[in-house]
């Protein structure tokens, strides 16, 4: 059945929830078509571990999709994030099955039951500070690049699955000196919330991630106490988001989907919709022909006051994998 049509104000939705579905296919159907009939387009992705995805449509289809959701097993309490926009930003809807609703590769992980302790925004910065507790960043490189806690450990990891790997490599350089706390965060807390189920597996007690994720710091926790530096990079057309979720100064690359700041647009290797400084090494003159008629494209389809279908699935991509809640 296809969905029908939005209009008026579209209500972004991001959430995830780690919980235990005995038979996650069996949920598939019913929230794919609470969906469709409520107006609601985007990705949820379902497994054994929860759910996660964003999805946008009519504030009362979302209210909808949220009411079936909440009343999957352990998902009552699921906590969302909310934005408003004038146009829907998804052409499809997507409810996948997944072995795990965030990619990390390990095997008998249960963040239901076994991840470490919330720490609310406003109790953050208290926690950091303390002398015996070591502050890790468990985004990938490309995010810490652009804003990240001053003194945060950055893993250097390409894909959240690179993480396990990094942290037996240095789990004894991490945890010397005194250090008996692992505090970890990421965008919207469902990376850090998965690491610190994992590091309880590795047999380290003390572990710590921020509510949240620093999206809820940085809405809740007033501009003259952060201790955030930068800009925080976000799955969406966004980009970055600074303090009080304002918008960022990046802009993105349409070859690679990397954040772009204003130095990199500033740069010769800088073409708008075809390279940055990233990428235009690693792309040759045909492919670069190529993103530049795409951008041709796109342009002509804004100026006809439409969205052309390769951005639109681009932005898609962007979601279809949602790497926080």
């Amino acid at each position: 059945m296809p969905a029908p049509p939005v209009s008026g104000p579209i209500r972004v939705t991001a959430l995830y929830q780690f919980a235990a579905f005995d038979d996650p296919a069996a949920l598939r159907a019913p929230l794919e078509e609470t969906c469709r009939a409520a107006g609601v387009r985007g990705t949820l992705l379902l497994a054994r571990e929860g759910v996660n995805g964003t999805i946008a449509g009519p504030p009362a289809g979302i209210d909808a999709v949220l009411e079936k959701v909440r009343a999957l097993p352990g998902c009552a309490d699921m906590p969302v994030k909310d934005a408003f926009t004038d146009a829907m930003p998804f052409h499809r809807l997507k409810v996948r099955l997944k072995q795990e609703i965030v990619s990390m590769g390990e095997p008998d992980i249960d963040p239901a039951r076994h991840a470490g302790t919330y720490v609310p925004p406003a109790e953050w910065n208290a926690l950091i500070a303390r002398p015996d507790t070591i502050v890790i960043d468990t985004r990938n490189d490309y995010e810490v690049a652009i804003g990240t806690f001053p003194g945060a450990i950055n893993p250097g990891t390409r894909s959240f699955r690179d993480f396990p790997v990094w942290f037996r490599a240095n789990r004894d350089a991490l945890l010397a000196d005194g250090v008996t706390k692992v505090a970890m965060f990421c965008t919207g807390g469902i990376r850090c919330e998965k690491s610190t189920a994992f590091l309880k597996r590795e047999g380290v007690e003390d572990v710590f991630h921020l509510e949240g994720g620093i999206l809820n710091y940085l809405e809740t926790v007033p501009a003259a106490d952060s201790r955030w530096d930068g800009e925080c990079f976000v799955f969406d057309e966004r980009v970055a988001v600074g303090h009080d979720l304002a918008p960022g100064t990046h802009a993105l690359c349409r070859a690679c989907r990397m954040p772009v700041s204003p130095a990199d647009r500033a740069s010769s290797l800088f073409e708008e919709g075809v390279s940055c400084p990233r990428c235009h090494d690693t792309r040759d003159a045909t492919q670069r022909q190529g993103y530049a008629e795409r951008h041709r494209q796109v342009r002509l389809a804004e100026a006809r006051g439409q969205r052309h279908v390769g951005e639109r699935q681009a932005v898609e991509r962007g979601a279809a994998e949602p790497q926080d809640g």
